[in-house]
């Protein structure tokens, strides 16, 4: 039987991003160095295939430190975490590893900056998201206001208008962050913004490859967890460029077949935290019920590389 022609567009870049791929290799060589358990406080990246892999390694995944031992290491997930945390973990004379992003530390960094300038500081991002509340829990409570959408501007309530400052969430819609950002402008000028964008290079790119594929596909599918904030973006972001169907998959058993029937081409992509091995497999899915033609739609090409912390490199 004659399979029906497909044509595939493969965004890139995709899939891991540099603060992912350091943040799995902290958890690998920590279980190198000092073997199983190591703890790790959250989902070391929001991936459940990438998590459960671990987990077979001698991970055991936590949601808090009181559920640690003092006795092995700890780590710290890629979204970073309150300064109470380290903190606490000190107390205890824990053995811990910092696995935040170097991106979000930067905006750690920014928002302690301006705390130290006496600048209230304005948070543009998700209610709940691990990195909104780590970056919020790197000053005193009430010293950074959280806002989503445009609507929350205009309601902010601001100790004093000509002091304050803005950081942003790294993993958020480029487009729709612009708007925010507009709206913080208008209504407070003396507003501060980041001397570099908070929104990390990882996202921007998905989501410029995304736009480029999205005009030309029946419909989108993109490789990622449904806690994952940037992969929801860009489904988001799909969706908002001519793509009538773009939906969230974790892996190849999840595609809705009878949603996909009589199209004529699809584009794929994964979120910043969705291994390539899950990508093939979607791939080898469609491969298996069209023929496919495979196009490669390059937007950018990232170099960036992070190192791990000297902690863990093990002697020769």
């Amino acid at each position: 039987m004659t399979k029906p022609a497909l044509t595939l567009y493969l965004a890139a870049p995709r899939g891991f991003c540099a603060g992912v791929d350091r943040a799995i290799k902290i958890v690998e060589m920590a279980l190198e160095k000092w073997g199983a358990p190591v703890y790790v406080r959250h989902e070391i990246v929001h991936n459940k295939f990438v998590v459960d892999g671990l987990k077979d390694k001698g991970a055991v995944f936590v949601e808090e430190l009181d559920d640690c031992p003092d006795d092995r290491p700890v780590i710290f997930s890629a979204h970073g975490v309150a300064k109470t945390v380290p903190a606490e973990a000190e107390r205890r004379k824990m053995v811990y590893v910092d696995a935040t992003c170097p991106l979000v530390s930067k905006v750690h960094i920014e928002a302690q900056r301006h705390n130290e300038a006496g600048l209230q500081m304005i948070m543009i991002g998700h209610k709940g998201h691990p990195e909104t509340v780590g970056t919020m829990g790197q000053l005193p409570d009430g010293e950074v206001l959280l806002v989503e959408t445009v609507e929350d501007v205009a309601t902010v309530d601001v100790r004093d208008p000509n002091a304050i400052a803005y950081v942003t969430q790294t993993t958020l819609s480029v487009d729709d962050t612009k708007g925010i950002v507009t709206a913080l402008n208008a209504r407070f000028p003396a507003i501060v913004g980041p001397h570099k964008e908070d929104i990390c290079y990882a996202t921007t790119n998905r989501q410029e490859a995304v736009k480029a594929v999205a005009p030309k596909s029946d419909a989108l599918l993109v490789v990622g967890a449904p806690n994952s904030s940037n992969s929801r973006r860009l489904v988001e972001v799909g969706a908002k460029n001519g793509c009538n169907y773009a939906q969230l998959v974790q892996r190849a058993d999840s595609i809705d077949w009878r949603a996909l029937d009589g199209i004529k081409s699809i584009a794929i992509t994964a979120g910043a935290s969705a291994p390539e091995l899950l990508v093939n497999e979607v791939i080898d899915a469609f491969r298996a019920r069209y023929d496919v033609t495979v196009e490669v739609v390059e937007t950018a090409v990232e170099t960036v590389e992070f190192k791990v912390p000297r902690v863990l490199r093990i002697p020769a």
